[in-house]
């Protein structure tokens, strides 16, 4: 799928394209090392700051007082 046509998809779903903000990585530098990932780690702390659920199959995510759907 091109890029634009990816971005012309979710910009029409219902979902929220988060910015990477200072309070983002602010959170992420606070997690322990449970998860070595830095992308999935930027992941939690936006989910965390954000009061957002995180859809994943990864396990370690359960190490982060984060709200989870697992698949």
């Amino acid at each position: 799928m091109p890029l634009d046509a990816f971005f012309n998809t979710i910009t029409d779903a219902p979902f929220r394209v988060l910015p990477l903000d200072r309070p983002h990585i602010v959170t992420a530098s606070a997690l322990p090392l449970h998860h070595r990932d830095p992308f999935d780690r930027m992941l939690i702390a936006q989910a965390k700051h954000e009061g957002m659920h995180i859809i994943t199959v990864d396990a370690q995510f359960r190490a982060y007082d984060v709200p989870l759907i697992s698949l």
